[in-house]
């Protein structure tokens, strides 16, 4: 039979991910899990007591410095990161609670490098880049040779489902190439001192042809967040790609929709679509 874990706040997370079988179901109590933890083991099923009540957190941000005075920069920034196949997540929060990214830069909750990876009925919160549904481009994957461990380095088109789970951040707060669905999910903007906010930065190379898609999504805002102020995606790379297939949305969406990125020509390739199509939307959506 597979294995089955009980852990309390108490434990250590990343001895229990380290040392468990691959696909045991480990049992999360209710409490706060102030720790931040990297997952290496295949075929994991993690259950918490709920969104509300498990909780595993931390406050690593961008800007950080390590013990030899590097900064963190995004992609350590992590709460959790999963860098191993066939995870799932059940009925957890993951939390970055640095706060302030206008001053401490980018601050992930949850970090995904793996294929296969499912998360139901979860919640992750942040600011600015809550979710990586990795993998990174492939000139990140270039330049964080050495500095990135070779988990969080990996390529490939990474399959990953998030289902009916809660997503709140400011801006690009769902980004990176992973070939990822939302179903059902709930994504909700946060007040920024910035002033604008960006839901999703999708990065996918040209040969990828699914992408990020959002199917009867909710784009909802937190109170503070001003009408028109914030943009469902912007491509962070060329060729990026996202779908929005019968999603509802709040009134804090700008009326165009979509952002370039910047003084970019990044509109010239981004693969953006919205079925069903919604009048005023820049003119390069649903052109590819």
């Amino acid at each position: 039979m597979p294995q089955a874990i009980y852990v309390t706040p108490d434990d250590k997370l990343q001895a229990v991910f380290d040392r468990a079988s691959v696909g045991a179901t480990i049992h999360l109590s209710a409490g706060v899990y102030r720790q931040k933890v990297l997952l290496r083991t295949p075929g994991l099923t993690i259950v918490g007591q709920g969104a509300e009540k498990t909780i595993l957190v931390y406050d690593d941000y961008a800007r950080k410095r390590d013990e030899a005075g590097f900064e963190y920069l995004t992609f350590r920034s992590y709460t959790l990161a999963v860098c191993a196949d066939g995870v799932r997540l059940e009925n957890l929060a993951v939390v970055n609670d640095a706060l302030t990214p206008e001053s401490k830069g980018q601050e992930v909750a949850l970090s995904v490098v793996a294929d296969a990876f499912a998360m139901e009925s979860c919640r992750l919160r942040s600011t600015q880049d809550t979710l990586f549904a990795g993998p990174l481009p492939p000139d990140l994957i270039e330049r964080y040779r050495g500095f990135l461990p070779d988990a969080l380095r990996r390529g490939g088109a990474l399959r990953q489902r998030y289902g009916n789970c809660q997503i709140e951040g400011t801006v690009d707060f769902i980004f990176g190439c992973a070939d990822a669905r939302f179903d059902g999910c709930e994504l909700r903007s946060l007040a920024d001192a910035r002033g604008i906010g960006y839901v999703a930065a999708p990065a996918h190379p040209a040969e990828q042809a699914e992408g990020f898609v959002f199917q009867s999504c909710r784009f909802t805002c937190a109170d503070g967040v001003a009408p028109g102020s914030v943009y469902l995606a912007r491509p962070w790379r060329d060729w990026g790609l996202c779908s929005f297939v019968n999603c509802s949305y709040g009134p804090h969406i700008a009326p165009l929709g979509f952002d370039k990125w910047n003084d970019t020509h990044r509109d010239r390739t981004a693969r953006f679509r919205e079925s069903p199509a919604v009048p005023g939307r820049v003119g390069w959506v649903n052109q590819r």
